[in-house]
């Protein structure tokens, strides 16, 4: 999947033009990359389109542990909202980027992260294409 594909599908997803599709991605990659360690962000890394690689760089091997709730709000932060598009928006990013690594990459992902974010992977009831 390259970067215009990623944009696309999370726009198409959250139901948001490309600008704000971007802004979301970038805060939520940024978020995700604080929540695994620095090895998983950079094996993540390596399997997004390249413009997005600077989203998942950290320099310490440290994960912070966020819930879905400090999750969500430090997306919207980044963004500059504090409505109900987070949810939305790190959803969108979050079911695009399942599709975008492999199996081994996904399956790595989740053993770091909490249940609660993990549920963003898969969301529940939102159709084929969610």
């Amino acid at each position: 999947m390259n970067y215009a594909e990623f944009l696309e599908a999370v726009g198409k997803r959250a139901g948001m033009p490309a600008a704000e599709a971007a802004k979301f991605v970038g805060a939520t990659l940024t978020t995700l990359s604080e929540g695994v360690s620095g090895g998983e962000a950079r094996h993540l890394a390596t399997q997004v389109p390249e413009e997005l690689r600077g989203y998942l760089h950290k320099d310490v091997d440290f994960a912070e542990r966020l819930d879905l709730v400090e999750f969500l709000n430090e997306v919207g932060v980044r963004v500059g909202t504090d409505d109900e598009r987070p949810v939305e928006g790190a959803r969108a990013v979050l079911t695009t980027l399942r599709e975008a690594v492999s199996p081994e990459e996904l399956e790595s992902l989740e053993s770091e992260l909490p249940k609660d974010i993990r549920q963003l992977l898969h969301p529940v009831g939102r159709g084929v294409g969610a």
